[in-house]
């Protein structure tokens, strides 16, 4: 029973001693902004699939940090035209069909963006994994082969943030954000999202498909192909204007 208690002991103190020596916070911090860059400029489809059906949406957007987004929808012909616009934590979107500026509410931001299981809160975003949230180190696990840190992430109080939990997983070759479990304040899975696909894109590795995973409604997920994405781009702050969503192409 000694030996026993002293190995449980010991595997404690081993986890403890290796906890202390990651930077936990920094390695969310890279895995973050790996996928954005300073600036970015791409192309990317949205596939909502449900238990009888399915369509996909192509869209092109423009970023620049946290701050700034654009994303012009390139097909199917219905939606073609319409362009989502943040500002900070303000949402616009421009409906060419009947040339109509819409500024999105506070209460539609938990809404579903397009249909999909995004919200319009997803796209905002303006909580940060980095800064509202609290980082513990939970343990290493797999995921598709990849050894990864599994991360706990909490809330900071008052901080702009939806989710009670969020526990995701970060390779430790690369700082690949693979998988991420959302957690409502009660302690119950909403969301499961998963990475995969990893591919050289422009300047770095990262994973180019994402599945948005409802825990709730079987058969229905979102998934994301990123397909062509440039980093740290050319871009100032006024092209992401109410005038230029008008005008983008």
């Amino acid at each position: 029973m000694k030996t026993k208690l002293a190995t449980f002991l010991l595997s404690l103190f081993a986890i403890s001693a290796f906890a202390q020596n990651i930077d936990i916070k920094e390695i969310v911090r890279k895995s973050d902004e790996k996928f954005r860059g300073t600036s970015s400029t791409g192309s990317f489809s949205m596939t909502i699939q449900r238990p009888t059906w399915s369509r996909t949406i192509s869209m092109k957007s423009w970023a620049l940090g946290t701050e700034y987004s654009l994303i012009y929808v390139t097909a199917p012909a219905k939606e073609k035209g319409q362009v989502f616009l943040k500002r900070g934590n303000e949402m616009w979107n421009w409906v060419p069909t009947i040339e109509r500026m819409v500024k999105v509410p506070p209460s539609m931001m938990m809404q579903s963006w397009m249909g999909s299981d995004f919200t319009n809160d997803d796209l905002v975003r303006e909580s940060s994994i980095v800064k509202d949230y609290t980082h513990k180190l939970l343990g290493e696990e797999k995921i598709d082969n990849y050894l990864c840190y599994k991360v706990e992430l909490i809330p900071l109080e008052n901080a702009p943030v939806v989710w009670g939990k969020v526990l995701m997983w970060v390779s430790k070759q690369d700082f690949l954000w693979l998988k991420a479990e959302f957690y409502d304040e009660d302690g119950v899975l909403v969301n499961t999202e998963i990475l995969s696909d990893v591919k050289k894109m422009d300047d770095r590795v990262i994973p180019t498909r994402m599945e948005m995973i409802p825990a709730d409604k079987k058969g229905q997920k979102t998934i994301m192909i990123f397909e062509d994405t440039k980093f740290d781009v050319p871009l100032k702050e006024d092209f992401f204007s109410i005038q230029n969503m008008k005008k983008i192409k």
